[in-house]
C-alpha cells in the first residue's frame, strides 16, 4: 500500500466526517417524521417496514451499476451481508420497537446508544485497539449529555424484559458501526447498505406475516406542527432518506472514520432528532437537553481527538473509486 500524505489523510477524515453527519441527520429525522404516520394510525411496524423496503428499491438500480454484473462479490459475502441486514436494520427495529413497549421512550434509546461503548470494547478486545486517554474522557463526557438530552433524570421505571429488548438493540446498532467499517469484504458502501436492506425487509415482512410484529397504515394524511403531508410523500422522505441516504452515507462513514470514531459521531442522531421534533412537531427542548447537546459534540471532539492514526487513514484507493475503474 502506498504511503499516505496528510493532505489525503486529513482530506478522507473530514468527508468521513461529512458523510457521518450527513447519515446521522438522514436518522434523526426517521422519528419525527414517522411521528405523523404513527399518529393517523400506523403501526411501527408498518412505518419501518415501508422505510427499509423503499430504500431497499431506491438502492437497487445504483447498486447494478456498481456491481456491473459482479454478483460473485455478494455472493462471497452473504454471512457479512446477512448479519448486516438482520442485527443492523431488522434486528435494531424489532428490538427497539419492543423496548419502548416497556420502557419510557428516553431510556430506551440512552441504552440503545451506549453502543459506542461496545464498539470500544470489542475493537480493543478483538483487535487490540487500545483506547487512549482522550477517547475514554470523550465516550464518558458523552454518556453524560446522552442522559441530558434524553432527559432521563428525572426518574423513570425500569422493565427487565424492556431492558433485555434495549440492549438487543444497542448489540444491533454496535455491529452496524462495527460491519460498516469493514472494508476486507470488498463490498462498496452502497452495496453493502443495499443487501442489508433487502434483508432487513424480507425479515421485517416475514415477522409481520407471522404476527410477530403488528402490521396496520392508513391513507390520511400526515400531520405535523402547522401543517400536512399526503401519507406517500412522508413515507418516500422515510425510505430515500431516513434509510436509503442513511445506510449508504453511514457505511461510507465508517469506512472512512473507524467504528469507534464514526459510532461516538453517530451519537449526533439524538441531537438532529430533537432539532427535528422542534421544526416538526413543535417539541422545544429543555435548558437541560441543550446543555446535553453541547455535551455530546464536546465529547465527540474528544473521542475524535484521542482516535489512533490508524483509524483515521483512507486505503489509498477507496473501494467505491477502485470498483468504478474497473
Amino acid at each position: 500500500m502506498s504511503t499516505m500524505t496528510p493532505d489525503v489523510r486529513s482530506s478522507g477524515v473530514a468527508g468521513g466526517l461529512a458523510f457521518a453527519l450527513v447519515s446521522a441527520t438522514a436518522f434523526g429525522l426517521a422519528g419525527p417524521l414517522a411521528r405523523g404516520l404513527l399518529d393517523e394510525g400506523w403501526t411501527a411496524g408498518a412505518a419501518v417496514l415501508v422505510r427499509v423496503g423503499v430504500a431497499a428499491l431506491v438502492l437497487a438500480v445504483p447498486v447494478v451499476v456498481v456491481l456491473r454484473g459482479r454478483w460473485g462479490l455478494l455472493r462471497s459475502n452473504v454471512r457479512v451481508v446477512t448479519l448486516y441486514g438482520v442485527a443492523a436494520v431488522a434486528g435494531i427495529q424489532l428490538a427497539f420497537f419492543y423496548a419502548v413497549t416497556y420502557l419510557d421512550v428516553g431510556v430506551a434509546l440512552l441504552i440503545e446508544y451506549t453502543a459506542p461503548v461496545a464498539v470500544v470494547l470489542w475493537m480493543w478486545l478483538r483487535h487490540a485497539q487500545r483506547p487512549g486517554r482522550l477517547t475514554l474522557v470523550g465516550a464518558v463526557v458523552a454518556a453524560v449529555g446522552l442522559v441530558l438530552v434524553l432527559d432521563v433524570v428525572s426518574g423513570a421505571s425500569l422493565d427487565v424484559v424492556g431492558v433485555a429488548w434495549a440492549l438487543a438493540a444497542m448489540l444491533g446498532l454496535a455491529v452496524y458501526f462495527v460491519v460498516s467499517a469493514d472494508a476486507d469484504n470488498g463490498l462498496p458502501p452502497i452495496v453493502l447498505a443495499e443487501g442489508g436492506l433487502v434483508v432487513g425487509t424480507v425479515v421485517l415482512g416475514l415477522a409481520g406475516l407471522v404476527g410477530l410484529v403488528p402490521m396496520a397504515a392508513s391513507t390520511a394524511p400526515a400531520s405535523y406542527a402547522g401543517f400536512e403531508l399526503p401519507w406517500w410523500v412522508a413515507a418516500l422522505g422515510l425510505g430515500v432518506v431516513c434509510a436509503a441516504l442513511a445506510y449508504a452515507t453511514g457505511v461510507a462513514a465508517g469506512r472512512r472514520l473507524g467504528s469507534r470514531l464514526a459510532s461516538f459521531v453517530g451519537l449526533s442522531e439524538v441531537l438532529a432528532a430533537l432539532v427535528f421534533s422542534v421544526l416538526l412537531l413543535a417539541e422545544l427542548p429543555g435548558p437541560l437537553q441543550l446543555a446535553g447537546g453541547v455535551l455530546v459534540l464536546a465529547g465527540v471532539l474528544l473521542v475524535r481527538a484521542g482516535e489512533p492514526a490508524a483509524e483515521q487513514v483512507l486505503p489509498a484507493v477507496p473501494p467505491v473509486v477502485e470498483d468504478a475503474r474497473r
